[in-house]
């Protein structure tokens, strides 16, 4: 059994992380971490967790964790996992970081965005972007792994296999976004309130959303040189769900056929990345309570562009179910282990 610590338990993600390891055959959580909720039953916090979870709340001391667990998810806002792990931490235990802190290997780009000092530079170098179907090789052997963005997973998953192949300008890519409340985390905020968002849709963080630098980041990697691109994410009034839709310029005179094949050709074998068929547009709706993603495309011979689109749970392979997925692959583990959620409807 791999024995897990989540630091962050109490927010969305760290909640959905629990949910997941409480059925996944192999894993054993044996520390529920929330600064808020010290000494608080995690039941008391979570309801839907009544006879299911008796243990307390504990604190966020990653060294005492790195003496019980396996692998410890810390689900904690930007700047927290930098601040807690150190070089005996890693020697112990195994680090999944769902927040920012290693995901952008530039330091400065990384404190640009962020508005932080990065408190632990000296791991950055050696943390693992947690893709898997990009990286899954170096995921394997990862101690230190950098869980990707909700909005980044998306957005790259969707656009990655084209930019690879040198089929559209990556510096054409303009992404429009939209994810659903629980995006924005459980802390209160204003503009999270019902009456601010029900009924209502709006972009924000408008040319300067901090997921912007990792999707450059990892495409610039695919295309083999820097790229800058347009990303623009929308508030939409639902719990759960990130739609992508993606557009760029043709390099090429191509069909839609060879586009069909080139994502047929990276993602035929993906257990979580479904290619939907001729004509048919993703939906937030088909993948809700799952870890899969779906992508189509749709060539616009008009305009010499090309349209990428997909979906998925901004909770699951968003944020938890990416990192159980990660655990798997990081302790020799089937991928999709625990993992098996056939997507909720309605």
């Amino acid at each position: 059994m791999v024995k897990a610590g989540i630091i962050g338990a109490t927010g969305y993600a760290g909640q959905e992380l629990v949910r997941l390891l409480l059925q996944h055959p192999q894993a054993e959580i044996v520390w529920y971490g929330s600064r808020s909720y010290i000494d608080k039953k995690y039941y008391e916090v979570f309801r839907n967790m009544f006879e299911l979870v008796d243990a307390a709340c504990l604190d966020d001391n990653m060294e005492a964790l790195a003496d019980r667990a396996d692998v410890i998810f810390t689900a904690t806002p930007q700047g927290l996992c930098a601040s807690l792990v150190s070089e005996e931490v890693l020697s112990k235990t195994k680090i999944i970081d769902l927040s920012a802190d290693f995901r952008i290997k530039d330091v400065a780009t990384y404190e640009k965005w962020y508005g932080i000092s990065h408190a632990s530079p000296q791991f950055i170098e050696e943390a693992v972007y947690g893709l898997c179907e990009i990286n899954r090789e170096r995921v394997r052997s990862a101690r230190l792994l950098a869980n990707p963005g909700c909005y980044p997973t998306c957005s790259i998953l969707s656009v990655y296999p084209l930019v690879k192949e040198g089929v559209i300008d990556p510096d054409t890519i303009i992404i429009d976004a939209k994810s659903g409340t629980s995006g924005a985390g459980r802390s209160a905020k204003t503009a999270n309130l019902f009456c601010e968002v029900n009924e209502n849709i709006k972009a924000y963080g408008v040319a300067s959303h901090r997921h912007t630098p990792e999707i450059e980041e990892q495409l610039g990697y695919a295309a083999g040189r820097p790229l800058c691109l347009s990303f623009t994410p929308h508030l939409v009034p639902m719990n759960r769900g990130i739609l992508v839709t993606a557009y760029a310029s043709l390099k090429k005179d191509i069909g839609p056929e060879e586009i069909r094949s080139i994502y047929e050709r990276y993602y035929g074998d993906e257990k979580f990345v479904r290619v939907l068929e001729d004509g048919v547009c993703p939906e937030t709706r088909w993948v809700e309570g799952s870890n899969y993603v779906d992508v189509n495309f749709r060539l616009d011979e008009r305009t010499k562009r090309v349209v990428m689109m997909g979906a998925m749970d901004n909770l699951v392979k968003g944020a938890a179910g990416q990192a159980v997925q990660n655990m798997n692959l990081m302790f020799g583990l089937a991928e999709s282990m625990g993992l098996e959620l056939v997507p909720s409807f309605p």
